[in-house]
């Protein structure tokens, strides 16, 4: 698998995984101690997350959860760009990944300060969204979704998930280096448009995506395919979080986003001990 990717003119290791810590600068993602709406709460979380060890941290001002409505685009960049130039100023070599399904949006980012795109749609709610990425020579995170968020949850159906998520992620990969991007993360998109089997079964089958030789993200930090079959609430679902995290690790992620990133530290580091 490829382990090594370009990123602000510096070579990242992925042989040893990372974290990427989420701060979701919106008033409604489904996790509220994600949310941070000014840039003094940000720059407080990012100082923390760096202290507790995340390498990367991904940026979003669109909630992209089960339900939500698509934004416009002077909303998303007015939350964002702010946030972006003080995060430059005060943490001037943090990674920053941008959590956006426009181009638009995509470029002014990067053009500001941000080193990473991540598109829960993998390229297809904007047409323009990888030759954009191409262009701008940055690293592609590119998801799996079924559906536009406010829809993909109604009725997600497959005739078999794993076989149709490879087709996929073998036609983005075509598309995305066609386009010109040279490091692409694939994402399986765990609760974008799946059911709680499909997440799972995804799950036990992750290092299937392996062959694809490009690095596995994993996004399952506190989402409901932990906390309903639990009967828990989404606060308790912590250390569940951490169970499936160390599970994923030892089948082939090699980034983890994550709420909670000193426990995802202390995971990988356990996970190294037991390589």
């Amino acid at each position: 698998m490829k382990n090594l990717i370009s990123i602000a003119g510096k070579l990242m290791d992925l042989s040893t995984p990372k974290i990427m810590g989420i701060i979701n600068i919106t008033p409604d993602s489904f996790y509220d101690k994600s949310r941070a709406m000014d840039n003094y709460t940000v720059l407080k979380r990012i100082e923390q997350m760096l202290i507790d060890g995340a390498d990367i941290i991904d940026l979003g001002a669109m909630s992209s959860r089960p339900g939500a409505e698509i934004i416009e685009e002077e909303i998303e960049l007015g939350r964002l760009i702010p946030v972006i130039k003080a995060i430059s100023t005060h943490f001037p070599s943090v990674i920053l990944s941008i959590d956006t399904i426009r181009a638009s949006v995509a470029e002014v980012a990067i053009n500001v300060g941000a080193h990473i795109i991540n598109d829960i749609s993998g390229g297809h709610f904007d047409s323009k969204m990888l030759e954009t990425v191409g262009n701008l020579g940055v690293p592609f995170i590119c998801m799996h979704s079924k559906g536009l968020p406010k829809e993909m949850q109604l009725n997600p159906n497959y005739n078999n998930i794993l076989v149709e998520i490879i087709d996929y992620f073998i036609e983005r990969l075509s598309a995305c280096h066609l386009a010109g991007i040279k490091d692409v993360i694939i994402d399986p998109g765990f609760g974008f448009g799946k059911t709680i089997e499909h997440n799972y079964t995804l799950l036990k089958q992750l290092n299937s995506f392996s062959f694809l030789n490009v690095p596995i993200l994993v996004g399952l930090s506190r989402k409901s395919m932990i906390y309903k079959p639990l009967e828990i609430s989404i606060e308790e679902s912590l250390p569940a979080t951490t169970a499936l995290h160390l599970f994923s690790l030892q089948n082939g992620a090699k980034i983890l986003r994550v709420h909670d990133v000193k426990a995802a530290k202390q995971a990988i580091d356990l996970f190294h001990l037991l390589a």
